[in-house]
């Protein structure tokens, strides 16, 4: 059975107004058009739904039966089919999954949460680390906000430029290598550790490296930036880290960082969104305020600790 919705709006003002022609002023239309659409709706429910009684029209049982459900199902299509209201965060509930690199989230969480739970109580994250493959979590829903360095992908999702990030290196403070100053032959001379969802043992110092004619021996490459700083802190191990990431790293002093000798594009950070999500206005929020953290947590990374050696120039 096809039916036609535009029926139960003529059948909500026939029960209210009891009346083909009260119905016809309500609904601004002709009586003879609400007198054929009652006709189709007796048709439909089998039913009379307004029988003449004298000179008025009285509802019928079922009629009866319906009238409230009928309202129900009236009011609740107008609100699907009305514009959505204006946001109003403080009474938001709801979960918005991000997922993003662990020492990104490590920097990022506590500054998002802060800010979320003071204006925004019903609000919760659920944090999730990289995959080692790309997935299609974000078009199929799973995720509702993905922060990486690509900008490319599926035509269903948006991309944003969030902000650019730069490398710097983190040694432990009792490594030799900070004991002087760091050139290019003595910072590829010790061990490094990668930090790869891959397990690459490449990436952009190695082609920096390569280019001036100098190999680095990488001794591990690990999945998380966690694990990395493990390695590094107990061994005379360097990891090159964003910005951003080794100033909560040299946090506990028992990390320095220092400037790399050698010249490395910045790191992007980039928003990923299914573009189903743009017109959603929950959504929307918190893409800003994602947005926003982000920005604060690479403009307030402190970045190469002060008593650093000074990087030379080569």
């Amino acid at each position: 059975m096809q039916l036609d919705l535009n029926l139960l709006t003529t059948l909500d003002a026939l029960l209210a107004e009891q009346s083909v022609s009260g119905a016809a002023e309500r609904l601004h239309l002709s009586e003879p058009a609400v007198s054929r659409t009652l006709g189709r709706i007796r048709a439909v429910t089998g039913d009379p739904i307004l029988v003449r009684s004298g000179r008025t029209m009285r509802p019928t049982p079922r009629a009866i039966e319906l009238q409230e459900e009928v309202r129900e199902l009236v009011l609740r299509a107008r609100s699907v089919l009305s514009p959505e209201a204006a946001l109003d965060v403080a009474s938001l509930e709801r979960t918005f999954t991000l997922r993003c690199h662990d020492a990104l989230t490590s920097a990022l969480a506590p500054r998002l949460v802060d800010h979320v739970s003071r204006v925004a109580p019903g609000v919760t994250f659920r944090f999730l680390g990289e995959t080692s493959e790309d997935t299609a979590d974000l078009g199929r829903g799973v995720i509702d906000l993905e922060i990486g360095s690509r900008a490319s992908g599926p035509p269903d999702i948006a991309y944003s430029r969030v902000a650019d990030d730069r490398l710097v290196g983190l040694a432990r403070r009792a490594n030799p290598l900070l004991s002087a100053a760091i050139d290019i032959d003595s910072y590829a001379a010790v061990p490094h550790v990668i930090v790869s969802r891959r397990g690459r043992f490449e990436d952009a110092v190695d082609k920096a490296l390569d280019a001036a004619g100098v190999r680095r021996r990488v001794v591990a490459s690990v999945v998380s930036t966690a694990g990395a700083l493990e390695i590094v802190r107990d061994t005379d191990a360097v990891v090159a880290v964003p910005s951003s990431i080794a100033g909560r790293a040299v946090a506990d002093e028992a990390l320095r960082s220092f400037e790399l000798p050698v010249e490395l594009p910045p790191a992007s950070i980039i928003l990923a969104w299914s573009k189903r999500s743009a017109t959603d206005l929950a959504h929307a929020w918190v893409r800003d305020v994602v947005r926003d953290a982000i920005v604060a947590v690479v403009r307030d990374g402190p970045g190469v600790t002060p008593d650093g050696p000074p990087r030379p120039r080569r």
